[in-house]
């Protein structure tokens, strides 16, 4: 019972198996607990849903034949870099 719990209760675990189901497979384990979870979690349905959608539009950015040839401007990498590292220096 405990266990059950510690599912349904946990969004941290489920937005993280959400991502990681994006970007690769997640186990059987893995996919029953998040189902667990998403059946009594609303909030993370709808992060499930704009997480898939967010997805599809950058994969569509970027296989676009009208876009390849896009890129970031260089002083902006350099910002979000440091943007980054600010951050991560938080902790």
């Amino acid at each position: 019972m405990e266990a059950l719990k510690k599912i349904t209760h946990n969004c941290k675990k489920a937005t993280f198996l959400i991502e990681k189901k994006l970007i690769g497979r997640i186990t059987l384990r893995e996919h029953i607990e998040l189902r667990i979870h998403l059946f009594g979690c609303g909030v993370c349905r709808i992060y499930q849903k704009q997480t898939i959608k967010i997805s599809e539009m950058v994969r569509q950015l970027f296989h676009s034949s009208v876009n390849r040839d896009t890129k970031l401007d260089d002083n902006f990498k350099k910002d979000l870099q440091e943007r980054i590292e600010e951050e991560l220096n938080k902790n």
